[in-house]
């Protein structure tokens, strides 16, 4: 199977193209990364173009994973958008891939464990996920801080959790128990393990739509274009 994936949810801007079979490795046929908290609408178009062009073209791929969230809410509805006109195009699934599932799927074998993929979501919170042995512990949850680290200690026992994502030096700055905690403080999934989990999803059960793990920081206008402001009391 030829598949592709996007991923602009977070600290990164990718596109690349595999080939594989699922529970095989992938071989990467073309990929193209720009680590980058803003702008992924102007660079995205580009990168899988030459993604793409490496790999041959977008004849032959059997399916698109883009990533859905949690994320930053501008960076996702962009993934979103190109993977769904792409998939449109070529006639071709696309399914959606959580970011906390592709953190997790982003830690090497030999830290596998207690893994807690945390995403920074400011404001004293972080998106997190709880896994063991790869096998997830609940649902992703914003978690104020605190919150956060008492899971984690709770599910850890006497062994060391490994965190991974933005939120893992969060955790570990603020927090002496946290400290020792193996780190992997990815900007972004691996393409890799998106590739993977692209290629192991059940198109009827991943749909491409956004996880939401909170309201919107945005507001909407107190007046219209034009609209005269009211006069303060």
């Amino acid at each position: 199977m030829k598949i592709m994936v996007i991923d602009t949810a977070l600290g990164a801007c990718a596109a690349g193209v595999f080939e594989g079979e699922d529970g095989a490795a992938l071989r990467p046929l073309g990929l193209r990364v720009d680590v980058m908290t803003k702008g992924h609408q102007e660079r995205l178009g580009g990168l899988a173009r030459d993604a793409a062009a490496e790999a041959g073209g977008y004849d032959g791929v059997d399916r698109i994973g883009v990533t859905v969230g949690p994320g930053s809410f501008t960076g996702l509805r962009v993934g979103l958008a190109f993977a769904l006109g792409l998939g449109a195009a070529l006639d071709r699934p696309v399914v959606g891939i959580s970011t906390v599932d592709a953190l997790a799927a982003s830690v090497p074998d030999s830290d596998a464990g207690l893994v807690a993929a945390v995403i920074d979501a400011r404001r004293g919170q972080v998106y997190a996920r709880l896994f063991r042995d790869g096998v997830a512990l609940g649902e992703a949850e914003a978690l104020p801080l605190e919150t956060a680290r008492d899971r984690i200690l709770a599910a850890s026992g006497a062994t060391t959790p490994v965190l991974v994502g933005s939120g893992a030096l969060v955790l570990a700055e603020a927090f002496v128990e946290l400290a020792q905690a193996r780190l992997h403080p990815l900007p972004a999934p691996a393409p890799e393990a998106l590739a993977a989990l692209t290629m192991a999803a059940d198109p009827a059960s991943a749909p491409p739509q956004p996880m939401y793990l909170r309201a919107p920081d945005a507001t909407p206008p107190s007046r219209l274009p034009g609209q005269p402001r009211q006069p303060t009391a």
